[in-house]
């Protein structure tokens, strides 16, 4: 699938095509998205939070964003995105994962980049609520964790989905990780995500007092070692290395059997490019769509200050192709 972005002329490389959108998507959509927000109750006595757009239950299609780390509805590809589809036609919810819907959850858990059964479980939810066709895509860490959703389905996600796709999605974890560390990536980016996840560390070690070492946590200067502390031990892993291995989804691309489309930037700063997959990585159903520029979920568009509504216009055609 050719899809043709180029960046405006005044957004140059990949840092500034990731920042730019990231900072100021409140300014280019100033006004309110009215969403409806939904709290399920889960199985382990905790809830998830999903938020709905204006009337996304009656609409004939229905895409469902899966947010990236730390992120949420409020994020500005989430924006973007209900902008976009406003009176479009297609609707649009998007289902947090625990802790980041504004409240902290109830269970000794948080989320993770392979949380591919808390994936399946919201699908779940959502095909009870919406009859008509669903396009589920994540966003980064959230892309990562619905392809392994798909992986593990098979050919049972056709039950739940007309298709998947990820968007800027760190398919080999280790990679990336070891990449959003390095040189100024963690003074822009890692240092920013972990200390939002730092204020969730300890906010949740007040729940479960022993649940993990919140000294080292705190003490953690990479995500690296914060996984090691936190998101492995929570979460059933041995260390950082047992969880970015086994969740990565980029080794088992052929096990997706429902249609998926695996969207990249070359230049984005913690995605390396050539750990992405390759087109002989994928079957019949998967198209990959790797271009030149766009940063990490940017793809800014137009003369200044600029439009984000490339991304979902990408989306909508593909589903509709």
């Amino acid at each position: 699938m050719n899809w043709g972005y180029e960046p405006p002329t005044w957004l140059p490389g990949g840092h500034t095509q990731t920042i730019y959108p990231s900072l100021f998507a409140r300014h280019l959509y100033p006004d309110q998205i009215t969403w409806r927000r939904e709290r399920l109750s889960t199985k382990d006595s905790d809830f998830v939070d999903i938020d709905w757009s204006g009337r996304a239950l009656e609409m004939e299609s229905l895409i469902v964003l899966f947010h990236g780390l730390e992120g949420s509805s409020q994020s500005h590809y989430a924006r973007a995105f209900a902008h976009y589809l406003q009176g479009s036609g297609v609707g649009l919810c998007v289902p947090h994962f625990r802790g980041c819907s504004g409240d902290i959850n109830k269970a000794p858990r948080a989320y993770h980049s392979g949380d591919y059964e808390e994936v399946g479980w919201i699908l779940g939810q959502i095909r009870e609520r919406f009859q008509g066709e669903v396009g589920a895509f994540g966003v980064s860490l959230g892309g990562n964790a619905l392809l392994r959703w798909a992986q593990e389905a098979g050919e049972d996600a056709n039950r739940f989905v007309k298709g998947v796709g990820s968007i800027c999605a760190p398919l080999d974890l280790m990679q990336s990780g070891l990449q959003i560390g390095r040189g100024i990536n963690h003074w822009l980016y890692e240092r920013r995500f972990l200390t939002t996840m730092k204020v969730k560390a300890r906010q949740k070690i007040k729940q479960f007092p022993g649940l993990f070492d919140i000294q080292k946590v705190m003490n953690s200067k990479s995500l690296f070692e914060f996984d090691n502390y936190f998101t492995a031990p929570v979460h059933g892993f041995k260390d950082t290395v047992d969880y970015w291995t086994n969740c990565s989804s980029n080794l088992r691309m052929q096990d997706i059997k429902v249609r998926h489309v695996v969207i990249n930037a070359l230049n984005d700063p913690f995605i390396p490019a050539q750990s992405l997959p390759r087109l002989n990585d994928f079957n019949s159903y998967g198209t990959p769509v790797y271009t030149k520029e766009g940063g990490h979920v940017g793809f800014a568009q137009s003369a200044f200050p600029g439009e984000l509504n490339a991304l979902p216009k990408l989306v909508t055609t593909w589903m509709k192709s």
